[in-house]
């Protein structure tokens, strides 16, 4: 089993198991979404590549059904300026990934971590650092790995070497999946130190209301 789909495993357990509910609140999905989209990702991941042309192809698992959600995820955004935000986050993402790609060592003898490993850690991060919210980090992490590879393709082919993209397939499925999954849990876990930090700065006063004395949240 590789690492994308035991990662997949584990969200779907959590999911069941009702841990990261207030994640999924933020993504706007429900537990039987979630679920739903975990299963066709996974089960998407064991059909063949579909070709488009001889030199392209994708997995429906690891690109079709991570961008249908994608799509749903970005038309479900609060506001325009948080959709226009995560196509540019998801552009910088693959730019970063792309460029990461190129300069990375390809020497076996130099490389600390696998460079799929690598990548998927840095789309993830990149798209929280620009993605911001849940939506826009899960976005721009997991198009933005897309793009890159689509990037690479094109720089090969522009040399005249005939390589075949597939998309989503073999190890991109791992990192399509890590950089989602890593986005959205460092903006969970980010936000929610924020929040804690931000409540440890209000102390408690007391109003009267209606008649009886309440709690009050104030600033200090």
């Amino acid at each position: 089993m590789t690492l994308g789909l035991i990662l997949l495993v584990i969200a779907g357990v959590l999911v069941l198991f009702g841990v990261g509910q207030r994640v999924l609140d933020k993504l706007r999905l429900t537990d039987r979404q979630a679920l739903l989209f975990i299963a066709l990702i996974i089960a998407g991941g064991f059909v063949p590549d579909i070709p488009v042309t001889p030199q392209f192809s994708f997995n429906i698992g690891g690109a079709l059904i991570p961008l249908g959600l994608c799509v749903y995820l970005w038309i479900k955004a609060d506001t325009a300026a948080e959709r226009i935000r995560s196509i540019a986050a998801a552009l910088v993402t693959g730019a970063a990934v792309y460029a990461l790609g190129r300069f990375m060592p390809d020497e076996p003898e130099t490389i600390v971590i696998d460079p799929g490993y690598m990548h998927g850690l840095a789309a993830g991060v990149i798209g929280y650092l620009f993605g911001r919210s849940r939506r826009g980090a899960f976005i721009a992490g997991v198009v933005g790995v897309m793009l890159a590879s689509v990037a690479s393709a094109v720089q090969v082919w522009s040399m005249g070497i005939s390589q075949r993209l597939v998309l989503g397939g073999a190890g991109a499925f791992d990192v399509i999946v890590m950089s989602g999954l890593i986005a959205v849990l460092l903006s969970e876990l980010i936000g929610e130190i924020s929040e804690r930090i931000k409540r440890g700065r209000q102390r408690p006063t007391r109003e009267f209301k209606n008649g009886e004395f309440v709690r009050k949240e104030s600033e200090k």
